[in-house]
């Protein structure tokens, strides 16, 4: 067979793999092949395919889903004539992605998260070029072996450069969606969501070369045997936490508080709230975000106000403070801070939010983007970042060391770890989706505390001005019943607590730097390919296709 030219895809599928791939009846197979012979119906499908995956996370909560929702992707990927085809394919599947997982955040940004998809869904042209080279054709049992490590490790280089903060951070992680499955839940405590995203990559991988190369099989059945004998390896002789008792911890939901004098009013409810846990024998009371509106330490009367109301439960109360301020560098701004408030007042312990939600916080490249304001809801000041992790201490000998994050912190695998490595005992994030009220957002955001828990072998609270506030404990497992979105309320849970270290604490992010070593071995594999192949010649003619034809090979 003549080499193809430059750009194409090589399709070394024999007749009959081409008349019986798949099983379905040939005039289907016919049918639908016209359809993505069609640029329009072919980009509506990668568009589509790629949103599927956004069913695995809260509100539809199909975990289960999340390890088949790539297969139409892939399969649509690897059909692709040639590379820049494919390479469209990943692309407007990543467009699909982004706006399927952060369609709740339309409201906010109207047309402009049409324009941040579109850019940020370009990580995933790369992507599909690797795909469509590794799946393509009737692969070889050694392909298919790549294939299943080096398509997730691919994946996973694509959610590490969005994990940075300006592209939106580490929302909607593909291992993610897997919060409420304890065997992934266990894979996360050994190399944090990473791991969990890998597993889920390698098993949509292996049911696409199930499906579509018999030849295969055998490969791609025994990767599906050795992700299961992995994760049950997992289960049974990876490190988990000791129990050592429990906290009783209080969460303060005031509900959704708007219009005239809404600061004050939801500062007042959140006190009425509080008052009602006097007999509760509390250890901590915890307020979400942007629950008191003041400064404290320029506010004498409200700082005394919730003196009086630790004093009352018998327990700290840790508020959020959304306020300007001047800070020991002489930096005035907006920030928003943990501040832990006791019996006489704040008690010094206050931690600064070091990462700031991109538009809802700050504007990125204010000069170029800041038109951005007057089309959505982005922040009209940038609000100023804190510079270090904080762990506070209860008071007494047994006091708890509390971990705090604030709003979508709670996101990045690093700062719960960082933290659990300075000595915090419980994990808190404190936050406000009210501008989401009605929409995924809420559940998005309280599922990621699972993961959170679970990669550390520390329970997370996760307490929110509007719901959805929800506790987890040492293991990722709900603990009590969550405060959802239409609740007003206090509630109070029997938070577990935990010694022992985790192998994620332990050892960081070495899934990562895993994968990036499968995709250097294959770059170095395919060079070292290039280097020793023939000298280019004149190309043979192309293989006729089951739906194609040398004159018009797309076609």
């Amino acid at each position: 067979m003549g080499r193809a030219p430059a750009g194409r895809i090589p399709d070394d599928r024999s007749p009959a793999d081409a008349d019986s791939a798949g099983g379905a009846p040939v005039g289907r197979r016919e049918r639908g092949a016209a359809l993505l012979r069609s640029p329009w119906w072919r980009g509506a499908a990668a568009l589509l395919a790629g949103a599927l995956p956004a069913l695995a996370f809260p509100e539809p909560s199909l975990g289960w889903f999340g390890y088949l929702a790539l297969v139409p992707w892939l399969l649509l990927i690897r059909s692709a004539p040639t590379a820049r085809r494919a390479a469209l394919d990943g692309w407007l599947g990543g467009i699909g992605f982004v706006i399927g997982v952060h369609h709740w955040l339309m409201p906010s940004l109207h047309v402009f998260i049409v324009v941040l998809a579109a850019l940020i869904g370009l990580m995933w042209a790369p992507w599909g070029v690797l795909v469509a080279r590794l799946l393509g054709g009737s692969p070889s049992a050694a392909r298919c072996a790549a294939a299943v490590v080096a398509v997730p490790s691919g994946w996973l280089m694509i959610e590490l450069v969005r994990s940075w903060e300006g592209l939106g951070g580490p929302w909607g992680l593909l291992g993610a969606g897997q919060w409420e499955f304890a065997p992934a839940l266990r894979v996360a405590s050994v190399g944090g969501v990473w791991l969990v995203s890998l597993l889920v990559l390698a098993v949509n991988t292996a049911l696409v070369l199930l499906l579509v190369s018999p030849p295969a099989r055998t490969t791609a059945a025994a990767s599906l045997v050795v992700c299961a004998l992995a994760v049950g390896a997992v289960w049974a002789w990876a490190p988990q936490p000791e129990r050592t008792g429990q906290a009783r911890i209080a969460v303060v939901q005031p509900g959704v508080v708007e219009g005239t004098g809404s600061v004050e009013r939801r500062l007042a409810r959140s006190a009425e709230l509080t008052r009602g846990l006097a007999d509760q024998d509390v250890d901590l009371v915890v307020w979400g975000e942007s629950s008191v509106g003041v400064d404290l330490t320029r506010d004498p009367a409200t700082a005394a106000r919730l003196a009086e109301l630790s004093r009352r439960v018998g327990a700290e109360v840790l508020v959020n403070t959304d306020a300007r301020r001047t800070d020991d560098a002489a930096r005035n701004g907006i920030y928003k801070s943990a501040v832990l408030v006791g019996p006489d007042g704040p008690t010094g312990d206050r931690y600064d939010k070091m990462r700031l939600v991109p538009f809802g916080e700050y504007v990125p490249f204010r000069s170029v983007l800041g038109w951005a304001t007057s089309v959505g809801k982005a922040a009209g000041e940038d609000r100023l970042r804190g510079t270090r992790p904080v762990v506070m201490d209860l008071p007494g000998p047994d006091g708890l060391r509390l971990g705090p994050l604030v709003c979508f912190e709670s996101a990045f695998p690093d700062m719960s770890r960082q933290l659990t490595r300075d000595g915090a005992q419980v994990l808190i994030a404190q936050s406000s989706t009210s501008t989401f009220q009605h929409s995924w957002a809420p559940g998005q955001h309280a599922s990621l505390g699972a993961l959170r828990a679970a990669e550390s072998g520390r329970p997370m609270v996760h307490a929110t001005l509007t719901g959805t506030s929800a506790v987890y404990g040492p293991l990722g497992e709900k603990v009590g019943s969550p405060l959802g979105t239409d609740e007003s309320k206090a509630a109070v849970f029997d938070v577990p607590l935990a010694t022992g270290t985790t192998l994620y604490v332990r050892l960081g992010d070495w899934a990562v730097y895993a994968a990036l070593a499968v995709l250097a071995a294959l770059g170095a594999a395919e060079g070292t390919r290039l280097l020793r192949g023939p000298a280019p010649g004149r190309p043979g003619p192309l293989a006729r296709t089951a739906h194609g034809s040398p004159e018009r090979p797309g076609r």
